[in-house]
Formats: structure tokens, sequence, C-alpha cells
């Protein structure tokens, strides 16, 4: 696990040593401006990519302009911003597409206006972008059957419940997930696998009460973000389930991480999105100058469970200082 991180600290290390020193900045140049377009703002995830996109800026002394949609289903304001920042001649754009088809004209027409182009998070349905910079979602599916077989102990009815549709991040795990489910646990019925929870937790959970209602003799869940993870939560508990179905979900959030350490939530597959905004604005400056780039530059993902949280790697990842680089 330790060299997992070690090495993707390398990894950033090496983007650092290739940048162009501050001290090296002519007098008078222009600093760069780099646009940071994530799927919300809302959520944790989201301010944890906006906190270390603002580490990578003070380091190398670069503008960075955080603007995302209100909501992470608004398609078409995302594509507007890219489109605006493109007008305004921003350097480069490190984006989060919220549809892997629906942003790649205005991405591939970034490009062609000579806009260095960085996708974070999750996929695009093309290849015209300088680097793609996120978390193996398939492996971090995986590793949520793997821990959620474990704890059923490998028998029982378990279902899933989606995200959204067109969300490329999501559907890799949900990938992920199902496959590992035939390999961890062939024995365990998936009794749902196709309802979508939406893009709010409110959403999610009014999802959530419908699949609780109808399995009433549920053992397993799986969810695929933050944000169904904690609507399925919240209906667990006005169920009076909590705890009594295994649950594991993805990403990490203060009450998230309170569920966990009260074993109402079994794991939790956690990326790493502070490195996310950091290697996305390192990446993107390092585009800008010419410098050799990784096509594809992998984040990390890992399972934490009541039993390893209070590891310190663990404790780092879902308890990030935020407060210092974003007031």
């Amino acid at each position: 696990m330790r060299q997992m991180w070690t090495i993707l600290l390398a990894g950033a290390m090496l983007l650092t040593g290739c940048a162009k020193k501050d001290e090296d900045v002519a007098p008078g140049e222009k600093k760069l401006r780099i646009a940071v377009i994530p799927k919300g703002t809302t959520h944790v995830f989201w301010k944890s990519i906006h906190a270390g996109a603002v580490k990578a800026a003070k380091e190398l002394d670069v503008e960075v302009i955080w603007k995302g949609p209100q909501k992470e289903d608004d398609r078409k304001q995302q594509i507007e911003m890219v489109q605006n920042f493109v007008t305004r001649k921003m350097d480069a754009i490190v984006l989060a597409p919220l549809d892997f088809s629906a942003l790649v004209n205005p991405v591939e027409a970034a490009t062609d206006a000579g806009v260095k182009m960085i996708i974070i998070d999750s996929g695009l349905d093309s290849d015209k972008f300088v680097s793609f910079v996120a978390t193996d979602n398939k492996v971090g599916g995986t590793l949520a059957a793997k821990r959620l077989c474990q704890v059923m102990g490998g028998k029982g009815k378990a279902l899933m419940l989606r995200y959204a549709e067109g969300s490329a991040s999501t559907e890799k795990r949900e990938a992920g997930f199902l496959e590992g489910m035939k390999k961890f646990g062939p024995e365990i019925e998936l009794v749902s696998i196709n309802q979508y929870g939406g893009v709010t937790a409110e959403s999610a959970q009014k999802k959530a009460d419908q699949l609780l209602t109808k399995h009433k003799d549920l053992d397993g869940i799986f969810c695929p973000n933050e944000s169904t993870t904690y609507g399925m939560l919240r209906s667990l508990q006005t169920a009076g389930r909590a705890g009594k179905v295994k649950f594991v979900g993805f990403d990490s959030s203060e009450s998230l991480v309170k569920a966990l350490q009260a074993g109402t939530i079994n794991g939790l597959s956690v990326q790493n999105p502070f490195n996310m905004g950091y290697l996305g604005v390192k990446t993107a400056v390092a585009a800008i100058r010419n410098e050799v780039v990784e096509k594809r530059i992998d984040t990390g993902v890992i399972m934490v469970t009541p039993e390893n949280m209070d590891e310190p790697e663990m404790k780092e990842l879902l308890s990030p200082d935020l407060d210092k680089w974003l007031k």
C-alpha cells in the first residue's frame, strides 16, 4: 500500500521537476492561466480536487480559475463553460467531463484552438486531449466487490444502485463491481443492478427507499460515488436497517467516515482527489511548456475499512486538510 502511494508521489515529483521553475520566468512574463472545470462544486470530492489544484498553482506560480456547473447533470452549462474559457484564451483547461460523449465536440474544438486540454476524473470518447489524470475506476469497483463478498461471507442477496447515465467514471466502477462479483461471489444473487440514484443525495435516497421497500431480505449493497453512498446510508438509517445490511460505497465525506467508524458502512473505495487536482494542474503546465507528459496518469484507489481507517495513510485520505488551501 505504502509502495503504491510512493510511486504516485514519485510521479508528481517527476512532473514538478520537469516543469519550468518560478525563478526561470522572465520579468514581466504573463502568468499562465488554467481553468479547472469539475462536474460540480458541492461534494467534498470536488473540493478536494480544488484544493489540490490550488496547491499546484501556488507551487508553479500560475493562475487557476475554478468554475463548475451548479448541478452535476447540467451538460449544457459545462459545455458553455468550456467554450467561454476558450474564448477567454486560457492556456489550458482541466476538465472533469459530465458526459463521455456530450463533451467530445467542445473538447476537440478547444484543442483545435490551441488550448491544452487535460481530462480528469471521468473519461471522454475521444483521444484529442493531452492527458487523462484519474483513478482506475474499474479497479475501484472490483475492490468494492471483493470487500462486499468478504463481509457477506460469499452468500446472500445484494444490489447495486447506479449513479447516472453518461458518467464514464461511475460506469467503469459499476462494470468493475459486476465483474468482481462474478469472481469473488459467484453464489451471491444480484437482485437489482439497473436502477439509477441520480446526481444528488436526495434523489439517491428516494430511489434507495424504493429498493429497500421492494427487497426486504437484502444482505448487501454497493453504491459507486459519494452522493449515492450517502443517499443509501440515509435510507438505511431511516428504515432501521443500517448496520444490518452489509454496505460498501465509493469516495468519502465526513458523514461517510462517521458511518465507517460506526460500522454502518463496511468499506469505501477511496480515491485521491487532492492528488488528481494537483497532478491535473501540474500536467497542464508541463504541456503548455511543451514538455513530454504521460497520456494516462493513474492517481490511485484503495479500500478503506473500519479495521484500517485509523492508519495514518488512510486518515490523510479520509480527512484531508482542505482549509489550508481553500481559505
